[in-house]
């Protein structure tokens, strides 16, 4: 199952930001627009055009040339609407066509506007109602181009306060709307890096969280608040894998110990025994109980530390432990060979468990070399050990499995599967590599690299033995 794709934090944010700004940001222009509007101080609820176009869509040429109305569906609605109404039409040859009763100071204006296009004349006001608010507008009709004055004004049609209102919100809002967006594509980004630095401080501390580094918590130090608990139950998750592990360890070096008691008493009473095939079956099968007592309480031997570490010479090592198996190599068919590129070889290391990694490959190839050939163990100057033998060989789709804990190549095969497993990690714990050399069919051959100790490790691990004896 494909794991969906992970949503980037910001990303959220600044869509999330940019969508309610403009929610809110609508809703404020509308309540705005809504409350001038209301309030008259920006649209008037009223289209003062209204009769303007009416008459302009009337007004026509009579026989005579003159001017005249044209009956006409919505000046029928106006008339009825508008008791009181009346206009003025003039046009340039000095033609005049009015109705209702003009107010007289409008009625004294007659062609001393022609020269101008659109205009409001005067304001009405609630102390004074004789004087009129007046509009005239120079307009083309069917009779050509008039000029018509009137006072009478209509309500607001939907479609024009709807384009009042959008011209509004583009002159007004679009500009907010666009600025507050700018803004929180640039802030917000700022924003969330500041606040979760302290995330990638802890992303850094739970990536160094292992196995060989028990203990280690995140810091709540600079976490944000919300992501506190998600902190708090991670080192709680860490802090329950440590006891588990504690005790895990307990039980395995505990069952260890309890095992080799028997193990040797069952060996020791076995060697009392008359000699026969019996016995020599009897005494191997023990002997790998006793292995595998071995290599259990190995496993809990592996807890290195960089402060425990000293000067280990290879090639005195090597030549040390080609001598002591050189006899069980030899009575089981084998020659044994050893060779060294330098009279001393140093890496920084643990000697113990880089003995009984050598121990474990030099056994290994006793075990699987095919009981005839030569076992050959050599150190290299590049810090390096390799033990070859000349049996059946490891083939390549094989030469990683075989690393793997209880893992056996061949189901007849007396060992457990723990020696290479617990060489690898002994060799990994040391900063080194280990590979699987040599052709299938032509024997196999176990390298195992480590660093070249500098002389500043050595005075740095020197120093710090000193002070732990301190």
């Amino acid at each position: 199952m494909t794991a969906p794709p992970l949503r980037s934090l910001k990303s959220r944010l600044v869509g999330r930001l940019v969508a309610l700004q403009a929610i809110l940001l609508t809703l404020l222009v509308l309540l705005v627009v809504g409350a001038l509007w209301a309030s008259g101080y920006l649209i008037d609820d009223r289209d003062e055009d209204y009769a303007i176009e009416v008459v302009q869509k009337a007004v026509e040429r009579g026989a005579d040339g003159g001017l005249m109305l044209r009956q006409t569906p919505q000046l029928a609605r106006v008339r009825a609407d508008v008791p009181d109404l009346w206009f003025v039409v003039t046009d340039a040859q000095g033609y005049l066509l009015s109705e209702g009763a003009v107010p007289p100071d409008f009625a004294r204006i007659g062609h001393s506007l022609d020269h101008i296009n659109q205009g409001r004349l005067g304001w009405q006001i609630s102390d004074d109602p004789k004087r009129f608010a007046a509009r005239f507008k120079r307009v083309d009709t069917a009779a050509g181009s008039v000029q018509i004055l009137t006072a009478t004004q209509g309500a607001m049609p939907a479609g024009k306060a709807a384009l009042a209102a959008a011209l509004i919100f583009a002159v007004i809002g679009l500009p907010c709307l666009l600025l507050m967006t700018l803004a929180t594509l640039f802030a917000t980004p700022a924003v969330v890096r500041r606040a979760l630095a302290g995330l990638d401080e802890a992303a850094s501390e739970a990536g160094r969280v292992d196995i060989d580094r028990r203990g280690a918590r995140v810091s709540l130090q600079n976490v944000p608040l919300e992501i506190g608990p998600l902190v708090t139950a991670f080192n709680g998750a860490l802090r329950r894998l440590d006891h588990g592990y504690e005790r895990h360890k307990r039980f395995l070096t505990d069952a260890a110990h309890e095992l080799r008691t028997p193990v040797a008493i069952v060996q020791t009473r076995l060697e009392s025994f008359p000699d026969g095939a019996d016995k020599s079956r009897l005494l191997e099968d023990v002997s790998r109980l006793a292995t595998l007592a071995e290599q259990l309480l190995d496993l809990q031997r592996l807890d290195l530390h960089p402060d425990e570490m000293g000067r280990v010479d290879l090639v005195d090592l090597a030549r040390r432990v080609a001598s002591d198996l050189a006899p069980l190599a030899i009575a089981a068919g084998y020659e044994v060979s050893f060779a060294a590129e330098a009279p001393v070889i140093t890496v920084l290391g643990d000697q113990a468990s880089l003995e009984r990694a050598l121990i474990n490959l030099v056994q290994n190839a006793i075990a699987h070399g095919g009981r005839k050939g030569t076992i050959s163990v050599a150190v290299e100057k590049s810090g390096a050990i390799a033990v070859s033998d000349e049996g059946p060989g490891i083939r390549p789709e094989h030469r990683e499995q075989i690393f793997e804990p209880f893992h056996r190549l061949q189901a007849q095969n007396r060992g457990v599967g723990l020696g290479l497993n617990i060489v690898r990690e002994i060799v990994r714990r040391h900063n080194g590599r280990i590979v699987v050399l040599g052709e299938t069919s032509k024997g196999a051959c176990f390298r195992m690299a480590f660093p070249l100790v500098r002389d500043d490790q050595d005075d740095g691990a020197a120093s710090k033995r000193t002070a732990r004896g301190n």
